[in-house]
């Protein structure tokens, strides 16, 4: 009887950004299921993903992965396939699903992917060492704006760090923070708290779609940025703290941020 739990990051896009070592593990599973609620794979589906892999895939919804239990009943007598986008144990639901097939007694198997985590940092040419805490940014539902999120940016750029900005996704609708949002969403809080989080020349970088061909940068200030075209979603936000020379470099050359930002350094 083969007893195995195989977790596999697809990484951030497309059917074949999996590494070689995962698609052969795929190949062998006797069942395969997604969850694609944390994040979504740009510029493929499930069909594509079922050709390449040759196996079926079932979708789950978040829900099915926390409370569910075919995981680890199946697992516990078959080989079988977990996959999401980007790296599989970002997230803490994947997490507990590793604990719970530890404690069942079931082998596990991790192949990382490509996360948000290691891309957008590199891809806007920032050092990835000296980003704070990640910060996520919640839809304004019935006008409630919580605070801490404007709170711990502003910690992280008072202590001279980057903070990468993930953007909420409605499950219901499938609907997802655009970057012009997450802008609004800071402007709003610095209306409301005026701490000096976001002034008139703190740069905001926005990335769409990172890690795809239709990767998109663009690095200026909010006001600014509400008037340019940014992409389309993923969005993913950095706030910079102190820039090193480089980095100022890059952003310039990279995301089109103004050239100042390199005099000021």
């Amino acid at each position: 009887m083969v007893s195995e739990l195989i977790f596999v990051g697809l990484g951030l896009s497309g059917a074949d950004g999996m590494s070689v070592k995962a698609l052969k593990a795929l190949k062998e599973c006797d069942k395969i299921y997604a969850e694609f609620y944390t994040s979504f794979l740009i510029g493929t589906d499930v069909s594509e993903l079922e050709e390449v892999i040759g196996k079926k895939i079932k979708v789950l919804h978040r829900m099915q992965v926390e409370e569910g239990e075919d995981i680890i009943n199946d697992a516990r007598t078959m080989k079988v396939g977990f996959v999401t986008a980007g790296d599989t144990m970002a997230a803490t639901t994947h997490v507990d699903l590793m604990i719970q097939a530890k404690e069942e007694g079931i082998p596990t198997t991790l192949f990382n992917g490509v996360s948000i985590f290691s891309a957008c940092p590199t891809a806007l040419g920032l050092q990835p060492y000296k980003f704070g805490r990640t910060v996520t940014l919640p839809f304004i539902d019935n006008g409630y704006q919580p605070k801490s999120p404007y709170d711990n940016i502003l910690e992280n750029k008072q202590r001279g760090l980057h903070t990468m900005v993930l953007l909420d996704i409605h499950a219901d609708e499938m609907r997802y923070m655009t970057g012009k949002e997450a802008i609004e969403w800071l402007l709003t809080g610095e209306e409301k708290w005026g701490e000096g989080l976001i002034q008139e020349d703190t740069l905001i970088c926005v990335a769409s779609k990172i890690g795809s061909p239709d990767q998109k940068l663009t690095a200026g200030y909010a006001k600014d940025l509400l008037e340019m075209d940014l992409g389309e979603p993923l969005f993913t936000i950095v706030i910079p703290g102190n820039l090193h020379f480089m980095e100022a470099y890059s952003l310039v050359y990279f995301a089109g941020a103004p050239e100042s930002i390199i005099e000021d350094e």
